[in-house]
């Protein structure tokens, strides 16, 4: 009886497993070339503004993660932007605070949020860029 409790354990914890199997998103610190060269292949691309020291950006970052690791998000790239260290990246994208998500489908920007930590409202923000 353990030893099938055992095994049925294993069988679950696999299925549980397999929406993040057979691709995740490519995560990634922004550069301007990199971002523009996803722009121009026409790539989903989510930018996350984030801090070290700011309590939504540690409430937004697991559902970052978990997302970028979901097969229906495989072809995006995830690019992280340092909030207090990227102060040219944040001029060239209009961004004012922290905590900002930004989705564009190439050169499209197709939604943007700041201080956002529902995880629904996230990933229809991941959706959007697809």
């Amino acid at each position: 009886m353990i030893k099938v409790l055992r095994v049925s354990c294993l069988v679950l914890l696999a299925l549980a497993l397999l929406p993040a199997v057979g691709g995740a998103a490519q995560v990634t610190t922004y550069t301007k070339q990199a971002f523009l060269d996803a722009q121009q292949a026409g790539k989903p691309i989510i930018v996350f503004v984030t801090a070290s020291w700011c309590p939504n950006c540690r409430k937004q970052q697991p559902i970052v993660d978990e997302l970028s690791r979901e097969k229906a998000f495989a072809d995006a790239l995830v690019f992280v932007i340092d909030y207090d260290a990227s102060k040219d990246a944040l001029r060239d994208l209009n961004v004012q605070m922290q905590s900002t998500l930004i989705a564009f489908n190439g050169r499209t920007e197709r939604m943007r949020s700041t201080a956002v930590t529902d995880p629904v409202a996230v990933r229809a923000l991941f959706q959007s860029a697809l």
